[in-house]
């Protein structure tokens, strides 16, 4: 059983940064996803086990960027140029591998809100 720590949200402007991270008991997949107030949780960005691969959400490509810090098992996500339309509560999740279809294990989120 993967646990999974996110902390670093909290209040910012518009066109602010953010930076998450998420500390995990072990080496995994890891990705963030986040759902705002009345929506489906949706996929931000994902980093490989290696981290050699990332894959971002077209909303976020170009503002956010995925890494990782494999000797402390912790996932980072860098958020630039932060919009309103951002704010949601973003969930830390890791899956077995990077070809398992599906993230087994989840954080219990950090809430971002962006002021306009």
């Amino acid at each position: 059983q993967v646990q999974l720590v996110e902390s670093g949200g909290g209040l910012v402007q518009a066109g602010g940064s953010l930076r998450l991270s998420c500390a995990a008991s072990e080496r995994t997949a890891m990705g963030w996803f986040r759902q705002a107030p009345g929506k489906e949780r949706e996929f931000v960005a994902s980093i490989s086990w290696s981290g050699g691969k990332t894959y971002y959400a077209d909303s976020v490509k170009g503002r956010f960027a995925i890494s990782r810090d494999n000797a402390k098992n912790t996932a980072y996500l860098q958020m630039n140029s932060l919009k309103p339309e951002d704010t949601a509560v973003y969930y830390c999740a890791a899956r077995d591998s990077d070809y398992s279809p599906q993230y087994n294990y989840w954080g219990r989120g950090t809430q971002v809100t962006v002021s306009s």
